[in-house]
């Protein structure tokens, strides 16, 4: 089969796109035809080495899978040859007390699919059959791969770690990207009224269209005076918040008494020093986010079949220019989600 190898990591990194064995399905695993693969930014993390867990190279990226079974075994339930699926990426071991709780996202022998194996920017991948979730009629691949993770990592922060009830303020940070996007709509539906960033008009516009009420200027240090006032001084009740760094101590100054930080991201920087003064006085919480557990998928997928939220692609990209998809995601000239095709 043909797929994209990362051989040298790098920002950027070198990828080759080449001729590689088929890969062979264990006794719990299916073979699935990849269709369309998502571009998230754990990929860019994969490309320049800066994940903490070891990679061995070369690896094939790509971890927001849909495709079609080619083949299962002969134990397999509810999942038939030719179904079309979407992969779950965060691989679990549905044995340990989280998993039998379903809490996959935090199992305690979870691997990462497209990191520590081989994923998706490739024909044909091999997975656990307990990774696949059938996908609705009207859901394609494409849309599928542009919301897997993106959109249930948004569900599984809105709904599963915290509950936004109709009627709050929610404050959804990075409104163009892939988690801020489907986040907008969640929140939405949800019967919130929604404040998102963005660091460009055409950003701005971008997350109005997808319904957010009010728009703030990310490059402007006092943002969060103005997400103030927006709130009449009162503050969100809710943050989506998938950045990290000083954007996180900043989300603390819009912060309503009450409030809630949901936070499942760091590419600005990993520590932080937060003053707990205000935190507990103010009753405020600060809860962490990893992945998504099967429920917020089948959530996130039954949406998009009914219609509540949608998949919002920027541009679907061949495997041959995959490589153009990382540059473009680096450079942050994306405004919803990368697709590739193999």
């Amino acid at each position: 089969m043909i797929a994209l190898q990362l051989v040298e990591h790098g920002s950027p990194g070198k990828f080759r796109v080449t001729e590689v064995p088929d890969p062979i399905a264990k006794e719990d695993e299916a073979l699935i035809k990849v269709h369309a693969c998502g571009l998230n930014h754990l990929d860019l993390w994969l490309e320049e080495a800066g994940l903490p867990v070891p990679i061995d190279l070369p690896r094939i990226p790509g971890c927001e899978i849909s495709g079609e079974v080619i083949s299962v075994p002969d134990n397999a339930r509810n999942i038939r040859v030719g179904d079309r699926v979407a992969v779950q990426s965060n691989i679990f071991c549905g044995k340990c007390e989280f998993c039998l709780r379903g809490q996959e996202s935090i199992c305690v022998q979870g691997t990462l699919l497209g990191i520590q194996i081989d994923g998706g920017f490739a024909e044909k991948v091999a997975v656990p059959v307990r990774m696949l979730v059938p996908l609705p009629a009207n859901v394609t691949f494409e849309q599928s791969a542009a919301l897997t993770l993106a959109g249930s990592t948004a569900m599984h922060m809105l709904t599963t770690r915290t509950q936004v009830l109709a009627g709050e303020w929610v404050l959804v940070v990075g409104g163009a990207s892939g988690v801020g996007s489907a986040g907008i709509q969640i929140a939405r539906a949800l019967g919130a009224k929604v404040v998102t960033t963005a660091s460009s008009p055409e950003k701005g516009a971008f997350a109005t269209g997808l319904g957010a009420h009010y728009v703030v200027d990310s490059t402007d240090p006092k943002w969060a005076s103005e997400v103030r006032k927006i709130t009449g001084k009162r503050g969100v009740d809710t943050i989506l918040e998938h950045v990290g760094g000083d954007v996180l101590l900043k989300c603390f100054e819009c912060l309503a008494r009450g409030g809630t930080i949901v936070t499942c991201g760091a590419t600005a920087g990993r520590e932080v020093n937060l003053n707990l003064w205000p935190l507990f006085v103010k009753e405020q919480r600060l809860i962490g986010s990893y992945g998504r557990n099967r429920s917020d998928m089948e959530k996130t997928l039954a949406w998009a079949g009914e219609g509540k939220i949608k998949a919002v692609i920027d541009r679907i990209y061949p495997l041959a220019e995959s490589p153009r998809a990382f540059l473009q995601l680096r450079e942050r000239k994306v405004l919803g989600k990368l697709v590739v095709t193999p």
